[in-house]
Formats: structure tokens, C-alpha cells, sequence
């Protein structure tokens, strides 16, 4: 393993302007399951480029025989198809690429396609193929299923294919997130626009990890090494069965089969040696979901910081202007300004991390102030295992009705298939909120799209007017948008 690489000098030599475009032609031909070819093909090929103009045949059989010092080509002379004594003086060869030059190849194609930034992607069904995989496995094990060497091998492959899958692309993809030219996008108004694809492409891979990962923990914990021993016997079985002219395993198969058992075991449970991967996945997502939302909210307040506020102090000015009774006015500066001579206590605990949430929705925060005192301790008292099943149906039930009655007043603005804003008399603030939080979510989208949280498709067309919303608390300007329910037109 610590020898010199003389296969890869082409990728770095003098000419490997011209070493490169004769082995990726050889590495072509190859996936064509064309292995042998004449220098006359190869210079034709060459020839149809214009940095080849000048080439000539002594040029490619010499770095023809470079190719073959370096190990990058086989030659075999082709003596039985000689037609003249002249060809046969001249050793006619033809050359094959070796399986270095193929992996080289092969690897240079997909960088040349990667380009500069990392790929990767959080696919959940690669999970859950896993999963189903593992289960063929355990199957086996347990005499549930009777399959053939063939079968189990194939199951084998496909089990260390997803979790290859797995780890590349999930490593991928963390190394895209945290690049500096993510971190530069992020720091630009313009994420604003992609942060809830964002944030939902993330949540739902993480629901959706969290629920299968917990049953392939299940399952690896219930299989061990003596268990699959019969197992892998199969899929070494049908591994001898490839024809092979040379013994090239120095391996022991059995040892390898388990030693990539324990990897897989270690992914999702961790070993000695720390916690696993799938819990530094996890966590590393959900950083990543609160790194989006503190960035979305330091954009939000530099936003507001660089605004000027002279229209909205000439507009409070006037409105103190027009009170009549002193304690109207004083209501109105606690509602401005705020109470003042109050002292505000800073904890930990964050009730929610939606930047959209009005104060009064959230849930007051606790604050115990602890005596400073030398020989101060806490009580402590034995707990007990209480039950929440009437509360959670209790909760359940009035989110339920809650939804309804949300259902209800949105059918009633609903003429025909559609909602247009100009149309709407004076609605409830919780509608005016609705109806805004579907135009921001469709302004996301490519096609105008969304399914609401009713459960029903509806696409947004603005016109260019604008309109007035009256609603109950106060009256918004906004773009003439109509709310048309595409699942409503299907029917019909």
C-alpha cells in the first residue's frame, strides 16, 4: 500500500493533454464492452478534435508505448491477420486499458461532474430500504425464509450498498451545509425566500429518521455475530462460485462479512470508542435548523434596524395628539412603549423557536430565584409516574374542534372554487393571518402551489392592483391575490 502509484503519472505528466484523451477514449470503448482496439482507431478519434490538428501516428505509438511503461495499457501483437511482409515487420499491436486505468477513469468522470461544492442529499428512503433489507437478513436467520446462496448474497449487496449510500451522502451534504459558500448565501436577504423549503426538507428527513433508525437499532441489537454465521456462509458460498483463473482473496471472507457487520452496528449504536454516527447526524441537523432560525431572525432585526421610523413617530405623534383624557393617553404609551420601572428576569428556557409567534400565544416562563446563602439546599421529594392520557385527549379534542371551526370560517369566503381578497368583506384577524401565511408559503414555490394546513391544494395568482384587506384588527394593503382550491376544479 505504500508504493509509488506509476499508474497515475499520466494525470500529471508533461503531455497529459494527450494521455488523458487516449485513455478516456480506451475507458469509453470499455464501458462499451469493446476491449481490445488498433492505433488506427485511436488516431482517428484523436484526430476529430482541433488540439490534435498537428498530431501525427509516430506521436501516438510513441506515447502509446509510455502508456504501456506505466502500466496504464496491455499491447498483444496481432501477428495472424497479416497481410504483407511489411505489416508483419512492423509488430501490428493492439492495446487494452487495465483495471487501473478504468478506475481512474471512472473516478475522474464523477469529479468532473461534482464540481467545486459538495453534493450529497437527505434521502429517507434509503433508510427504509435498509431496513427492509435487515429484515430479509433477520429472516434467514431465524428459518423463517428459506433462501438461496444467490438470494442471500444479493441481500448482502444490497444492505452494504444503502449504508455506503447512506454515509456518503449524509456526510456530503453536512459538509454542503456548513461550506462557506452556504454560510455567505445564508447571510443575504435573499435566503428569506428558501428558508421553509429549508427547514421543512430537514425536519421531515429527521421525523422520518427517527422512526426508522429506532427499529434498525432494534434489529441489530437482536442479531449477533454467532447468529449470522450460516448466513454468511451462504454469501461466501456463492461468492467461490465466481470463475476466477487466479486466487486473488488473501482474505478470510468470513472475518470481512463480520467486520462490516460491526461497522454497520457502530453507524447506528456507537461502540467503545465513542456515540454513533446516526446520533451526530441527528444532532448536527437539528443545529442546523436553529442555526437557520437565529439567522433568519438577526435578518429580520438588521432589517428593521436600518428602516427609518420617522413616519411611524410622526404617525404616534398625531395619535397622542388626538387624545382627550390623559389615562387614554397613558394606555396607549404602555402599549407603545411599554410598562416602565420594570425589572426583567433572563432564563434559559425558550418557550418556541417560530420568530413568528405573538407574545401572548407563548407560555409564561418560570424564574426561581435561589437565596444566597452558604448552607442552602434543595428539597427533594420522591416523584411519582403520573398519567396525561385525559389531558392529551382533552388537548387533542380542542385542537380538533380548533381546526373546524377554522374550516368553517374559511368556507364561508369561499365563491365558487376560489378566495379573492378584493371581494372579502371585513374577516376575523385569525383569517387575515391564514390567508397571509398562504400567500408567503406560495411565494416559495415555483408553480404557486401549497397544501394548506385544511388539507387542501390551493394556488395563488396576483394581479398587479392593490388592494385593501379589512379585518378586524386594522386594514392592510396588499397585492390583489386570488386563492383558487385546485382540488375543489378537479372535482368538478
Amino acid at each position: 500500500m505504500y508504493k509509488r502509484v506509476k499508474e497515475a503519472t499520466y494525470l500529471t505528466a508533461e503531455k497529459a493533454w494527450s494521455y488523458r484523451a487516449i485513455l478516456r477514449y480506451f475507458y469509453i470503448q470499455h464501458e462499451r464492452m469493446r476491449e481490445f482496439l488498433f492505433p488506427e482507431e485511436i488516431f482517428a478519434s484523436l484526430k476529430e478534435a482541433p488540439a490534435f490538428h498537428d498530431y501525427t501516428e509516430d506521436s501516438l505509438h510513441q506515447d502509446l508505448d509510455v502508456l504501456v511503461k506505466w502500466g496504464n495499457l496491455i499491447a498483444r501483437q496481432e501477428s495472424g491477420k497479416s497481410r504483407t511482409i511489411e505489416e508483419f515487420k512492423k509488430k501490428r499491436f493492439r492495446y487494452q486499458c487495465t483495471p487501473y486505468t478504468v478506475e481512474f477513469e471512472r473516478m475522474m468522470l464523477q469529479l468532473e461532474n461534482m464540481g467545486e461544492s459538495f453534493g450529497g442529499s437527505l434521502e429517507r428512503t434509503q433508510f427504509e430500504r435498509l431496513y427492509q433489507s435487515l429484515q430479509k437478513v433477520e429472516q434467514v436467520v431465524r428459518n423463517k425464509t428459506k433462501e438461496s446462496d444467490e438470494e442471500c448474497a444479493q441481500v448482502w449487496e444490497d444492505v452494504m450498498a444503502y449504508l455506503r449510500a447512506i454515509i456518503q451522502n449524509t456526510s456530503d451534504y453536512m459538509a454542503y451545509i456548513n461550506s462557506e459558500e452556504v454560510e455567505e448565501r445564508m447571510q443575504t436577504e435573499a435566503f428569506l425566500i428558501y428558508k421553509d423549503q429549508f427547514t421543512t426538507y430537514l425536519r421531515d428527513f429527521i421525523i422520518s429518521l427517527q422512526g426508522t433508525a429506532l427499529q434498525i437499532q432494534d434489529l441489530l441489537l437482536d442479531l449477533s455475530i454467532d447468529d449470522l454465521q450460516v448466513f454468511f456462509k451462504q454469501v461466501s458460498r456463492h461468492q467461490d462460485q465466481t470463475f476466477r483463473v487466479t486466487d486473488d482473496n488473501k482474505t478470510n471472507p468470513m472475518e470481512e462479512y463480520g467486520e462490516r457487520w460491526l461497522s454497520l452496528k457502530a453507524w447506528f449504536l456507537g461502540n467503545e470508542h465513542g456515540e454513533s454516527e446516526y446520533e451526530m447526524l441527528q444532532q448536527r441537523t437539528n443545529e442546523t435548523i436553529r442555526r437557520i432560525t437565529r439567522v433568519v431572525q438577526r435578518l429580520g432585526e438588521r432589517h428593521q434596524h436600518f428602516r427609518s421610523r420617522k413616519k411611524d413617530y410622526l404617525h404616534l405623534a398625531k395619535w397622542f395628539d388626538a387624545m382627550v383624557e390623559m389615562d387614554k393617553a397613558h394606555e396607549l404609551s404602555s402599549v407603545v412603549f411599554g410598562v416602565s420601572h420594570t425589572r426583567h428576569f433572563f432564563i434559559d428556557h425558550v418557550p418556541s423557536d417560530d420568530i413568528y409567534t405573538d407574545v401572548w400565544e407563548e407560555e409564561p416562563m418560570v424564574h426561581e430565584t435561589k437565596p444566597i446563602v452558604r448552607n442552602y439546599r434543595e428539597k427533594t421529594k420522591a416523584g411519582a409516574v403520573t398519567s396525561n392520557k385525559e389531558k392529551k385527549e382533552m388537548m387533542q379534542r380542542i385542537h380538533l374542534e380548533r381546526k373546524q371551526r377554522e374550516k368553517k370560517m374559511i368556507d364561508q369566503y369561499i365563491q365558487g372554487n376560489e378566495i379573492k381578497v378584493a371581494n372579502l368583506p371585513l374577516v376575523e384577524a385569525h383569517v387575515r393571518k391564514l390567508l397571509l401565511s398562504w400567500l408567503g408559503k406560495a411565494m416559495a414555490k415555483k408553480d404557486r402551489t401549497i397544501k394548506t394546513e385544511l388539507g387542501r391544494n390551493v394556488k395563488v395568482v396576483l394581479g398587479k392592483e392593490r388592494v385593501h384587506l379589512h379585518a378586524e384588527d386594522g386594514v392592510l394593503e396588499m397585492p390583489d391575490a386570488t386563492f383558487i382550491f385546485i382540488d375543489e376544479e378537479v372535482n368538478v
